[in-house]
């Protein structure tokens, strides 16, 4: 018999679970709304409403893996217990994986949403189709999350919370995040954030419309030649790329991957990005490929994922079988 997991995608906006093979072909898929503030006990029991569904529909001719999670940071792992991830409030201290196996009863891997992204972008994805094992994600959507994959395999640190560069300061005397931090990434480049400096543009009365802004509307104006649209993703491009001239210049690795809902809008982030990285970072000066568009092995590659929002969803489907 073939063997298939499911993956839960745990986002703080939308709820996404799916069933896989263990050659990465999606079986089946739900989406709801990620039902935040009706409290953790609702979200788990959407989450395990679908998950039983789906297993009951493929276990009869299937052998069913488990089910892995990819949920918002910092987490403690492998306990998979949630710490204080800022865009899950009210989640604080949930032991995630005990109480799903505990509903369940079967076996469940609990990851931050952001590793299994990048597990996702390096064996079915970015990583594979360039031949890299080793390489850092960064995932725009409602915040910023990071994941750092070293020779094929999750890099956690020593308690799991490594990689979180979506709370590392790009500006000291910035924004306050919800994190505690000022000037985090996340209140730049995430969806969140470009949605914020909208709704600032259309109460200042410099954009026509309402307030109800989105990344995306943001990002249609700015490709239809708004120039003060087009200036927020500057801004976002900027921030890009300051933090990940700290990441190239750190860890110095071959590959690294843009992704999230936020991603779509490349061309018109990418340029301030890479010029931001390049004047920030050198080594990013001395090993960057000769043209930005065109990956070069022995060079620092920065590109947009590959798996489009999926990674996050694929990626959680892998963790049973990297176990």
């Amino acid at each position: 018999m073939s063997t298939f997991s499911i993956g839960v995608d745990l986002g703080g906006t939308n709820l996404r679970i799916a069933a896989f093979t263990q050659e990465w072909e999606r079986l089946k898929a739900a989406s709801m709304p990620t039902r935040v503030q009706a409290g953790p006990s609702a979200v788990l029991d959407d989450m395990c409403s679908a998950i039983r569904e789906l297993a009951a529909e493929f276990a009869q001719k299937r052998t069913f893996a488990g089910v892995g999670v990819g949920c918002p940071g910092p987490l403690e792992l492998p306990s998979g217990r949630v710490l204080t991830p800022p865009n899950l409030p009210g989640f604080e201290g949930l032991e995630l994986k005990t109480e799903l196996e505990r509903r369940l009863h079967c076996p469940v891997v609990v990851e931050c949403d952001a590793n299994a992204a990048a597990l996702a972008e390096c064996h079915a994805g970015a990583g594979k189709a360039l031949g890299f094992q080793s390489l850092c994600m960064l995932t725009l959507g409602t915040g910023v999350g990071s994941g750092i994959i070293l020779n094929g395999h999750v890099w956690h640190g020593f308690s799991g919370m490594g990689g979180e560069a979506g709370h590392v300061p790009v500006y000291h005397d910035g924004l306050l995040c919800g994190c505690g931090s000022r000037g985090c990434l996340e209140q730049y480049a995430s969806a969140t954030a470009i949605a914020r400096a909208g709704k600032k543009l259309v109460l200042a009365g410099s954009q026509n419309g309402s307030a109800t802004v989105t990344a995306r509307s943001l990002a249609e104006a700015a490709l239809a030649g708004d120039p003060e649209a087009q200036k927020i993703y500057d801004e976002v491009g900027k921030a890009l790329g300051i933090g990940l001239a700290s990441l190239v210049s750190t860890l110095n690795l071959p590959l690294y991957v843009v992704g999230g809902g936020v991603a779509a809008a490349w061309d018109l982030f990418s340029p301030a990005m890479f010029a931001a990285l390049e004047a920030d970072s050198y080594i990013y000066r001395l090993s960057k490929p000769a043209s930005a568009a065109v990956p070069e092995h022995g060079k620092t590659n920065v590109v947009p994922a590959k798996l489009g929002p999926d990674s996050g969803l694929l990626g959680a489907a892998m963790l049973p079988f990297f176990e």
